[in-house]
């Protein structure tokens, strides 16, 4: 199939047609569930009618594979992401649990946070958690990590403009 920049939506109907049933198979042998991998099977497609730029595409299952595989990846993180913060909800004293709607604000912002950080190369990323989550010191980081105390300055600094664009990517 020859596309010169984007997909046509008969071309993508006819992707769909050839190959949604057995990239539902694909999926559903990875999540083991005919629903999820009914959903991931149809954001496959909804990504591909999305795409800006899509070349010729001469292996269609390895592309639309790779699409998939990246939403599971995404799905994954955003479950354990969702998994982390009930856990630290479990540990707080009754009555003090954010409200339904707080929620959901919080998961985002932790979803994008994430997605953010994930841009990261993976000293950098580490080196941000350490400082965060840890409260380690610059000079307790660069030991941990065997690096100069300048590498982690500059590591920090790549992280906080990350955080820095995603806070005001909003406003």
């Amino acid at each position: 199939m020859q596309m010169n920049d984007t997909l046509k939506p008969a071309e993508v109907n006819l992707l769909y047609q050839s190959h949604h049933a057995w990239l539902s198979g694909w999926l559903r042998a990875r999540v083991g569930c005919r629903e999820n991998a009914a959903d991931l099977a149809q954001d496959t497609f909804v990504r591909l009618l999305r795409a800006r730029q899509v070349s010729a595409l001469k292996e269609p299952r390895a592309y639309l594979s790779s699409i998939a595989r990246g939403l599971m990846i995404d799905q994954f993180r955003r479950r354990a992401l969702e998994r982390a913060y009930q856990e630290s909800l479990a540990n707080l004293p009754e009555g003090e649990a954010p409200s339904e709607e707080h929620r959901l604000v919080i998961l985002d912002t932790l979803e994008r946070l994430d997605r953010a950080l994930h841009q990261l190369k993976p000293r950098a990323r580490q080196a941000f958690l350490l400082a965060q989550l840890d409260g380690l010191s610059i000079v307790q980081i660069a030991k941990q990590l065997d690096v100069s105390r300048a590498t982690i300055e500059r590591d920090l600094a790549k992280a906080l403009g990350v955080c820095y664009r995603l806070r005001y990517a909003d406003a």
